[in-house]
């Protein structure tokens, strides 16, 4: 529509007329003369907006259950965040027990040896110098560590600190191939030298090629000069397997080492040696195992339903092989049923 004369008139006419029945409107009140029309308008516009309304309803509570799936997902992300809040707060309880009873197990065998020691934790695995196998711990030079001292836990001999850092040291493992120590046999005292086999047992050579070994029987270290690097009395394991000598001068024995090297969290630095060897005091007490009970069958024959004194056939066997009743006969009833029978044939 061009912007002309007539269409400018046109158009305050129009707002004119609005003007005016607005005022009228407001003027009448309820008995307002535009109120019929108003109402006529309701009628033929209402099943429209009703319908329109309709149409648009789903799109609403669409709208509406996205905002409150919003904000449920919020709310399931909060409870999945306390749940695994809860869980970790379970698992560092159960994992503070774990390490109070391990640290508890480690003071155990330092007062029971009087070693001094340094408690530190193991921070990784393997170092730079390329063992094959050794442990990183939190203590160093500041702490007192220093190279050639015994490494130990709550179950026995870890190692020897072979490198020392200001604040971290190395500690070459006991089931190293390059690690050696000497040991001693629980209450015999027989000697001889454990080498790391990695994964496997370690093996042990005892001096005397004729010693009495038997699988069960422990060692622990003999100690070196001015106790470096290993103090005396400390478990090193459980004889598993014992290979015959095979004529040679020394035999070879497996052992099942004492500690866990692929668990490893707390151990004990010994600073201090003890002033006098503790011998098999750090080795925990033997569990007492209890004798097999043996089972005793006792067969008991059948009386026969004849007689009610006689054994009927097919009647249990004793140890020997015979029969019951065979077994219960003596010899000289024997002779004197032979000699029973002979006279009988005679009369």
């Amino acid at each position: 529509m061009r912007d002309t004369k007539e269409s400018r008139l046109l158009l305050v006419l129009l707002i004119a007329i609005a003007f005016a029945l607005i005022t009228v409107d407001i003027r009448g009140g309820e008995s307002s003369p535009v109120d019929g029309a108003r109402q006529a308008a309701a009628t033929v516009l209402g099943p429209v907006e009703k319908g329109v309304a309709t149409g648009v309803d789903p799109v609403g509570n669409a709208i509406g259950a996205i905002k409150d799936s919003g904000r449920r997902q919020d709310r399931i992300t909060a409870l999945q965040q306390e749940n695994t809040a809860l869980k970790q707060k379970l698992g560092s309880d159960d994992r503070n027990r774990s390490r109070v009873r391990e640290l508890d197990n480690m003071l155990k065998q330092a007062g029971a040896g009087q070693y001094g020691i340094k408690g530190a934790q193991v921070i990784g695995i393997g170092a730079a110098q390329g063992f094959s196998w050794t442990v990183t711990i939190d203590a160093g030079a500041r702490d007192g560590i220093k190279r050639d001292m015994t490494v130990l836990n709550g179950d026995g001999l870890v190692g020897r600190v072979t490198t020392v850092g200001p604040g971290t040291a190395t500690v070459l493992l006991a089931n190293d191939p390059d690690f050696t120590v000497g040991t001693r046999m629980e209450k015999t005292d027989e000697l001889g030298f454990a080498t790391g086999q990695g994964d496997r047992p370690l093996a042990v050579q005892f001096l005397n090629g004729k010693a009495k070994i038997k699988p069960g029987d422990r060692l622990v270290t003999f100690g070196s000069s001015q106790d470096k690097p290993f103090v005396p009395g400390v478990p090193v394991g459980e004889v598993v397997r014992v290979d015959p000598s095979g004529g040679d001068l020394t035999r070879t024995v497996y052992v099942r080492p004492f500690a866990g090297f692929t668990k490893l969290d707390l151990v004990g630095v010994v600073v201090e040696a003890p002033r006098t060897a503790p011998r098999d005091t750090v080795l925990p007490p033997k569990s007492k195992v209890r004798p097999t009970p043996t089972v005793t069958v006792t067969v008991t024959p059948k009386p026969n339903a004849n007689d009610g004194g006689g054994v009927q056939d097919g009647g249990g066997m004793t140890e020997n092989g015979l029969a019951p009743q065979e077994a219960a006969v003596p010899p000289e009833d024997i002779g004197n049923g032979i000699d029973n029978a002979k006279n009988d044939n005679q009369e």
